[in-house]
């Protein structure tokens, strides 16, 4: 049956990136560490990515204003993805050119002490290069998902998550699994919750 050897292959991939994806483990950790600090002191997590990656950028986002865990009541944590508002993103890309769709928003949103993590399958979206170049001169803390050989973003981004994997497919599964993974890391270490 197709289906069954689809979940088979996506099984096999995800095992390969899984053993690829464990030099990261430190880098994870200081990201969610970075990441409750960040909002410990009251500032907030902004994220960007294009298509599949903004639909990313969303989802952890809402995890962290709503709730990541169903059995966990707590406050709500300021996180916001730079990919929702319909008019400022055309208008913005009208008068001023797609590629400073979320710098524009950095600009005028971020603070010296908030975080932006920039997720992007190929490591070279112009765009989120540009909202994170404008970040680092902001003295807001940089952080990149990516895949295949992180890109030229990786070489600007403080820390980097890469997925070492072509598939933009697994690339994306991955980024959602290391996105949750640092939801709940950071609720842990925000709330002094047990795992």
């Amino acid at each position: 049956m197709k289906i069954k050897e689809l979940f088979n292959e996506a099984l096999r991939e995800h095992k390969k990136v899984i053993n690829g994806i464990e030099a990261f483990y430190p880098a994870i950790e200081a990201i969610a560490s970075q990441m409750s600090e960040t909002l410990g002191r009251g500032n907030k997590i902004m994220l960007c990515g294009n298509g599949g990656s903004a639909a990313d950028a969303q989802h952890i986002a809402t995890e962290f204003v709503v709730r990541f865990r169903g059995d966990f009541n707590r406050r709500s944590l300021p996180a916001i993805a730079l990919t929702t508002d319909s008019s400022l993103l055309t208008a913005c890309a009208n008068d001023y050119g797609f590629d400073e769709v979320f710098k524009r928003q950095v600009e005028g949103l971020g603070n010296e002490g908030d975080l932006l993590i920039g997720i992007s399958t190929s490591g070279n979206s112009p765009n989120v290069y540009k909202a994170l170049e404008y970040a680092n001169e902001q003295n807001i803390q940089t952080i990149l998902l990516a895949g295949r050989d992180g890109g030229k973003i990786a070489e600007i981004a403080k820390y980097s998550v890469i997925i070492p994997h072509k598939d933009t497919a697994r690339i994306q599964e991955a980024h959602i699994t290391v996105g949750h993974i640092l939801c709940r890391l950071t609720e842990e270490l925000i709330f002094q919750i047990n795992p």
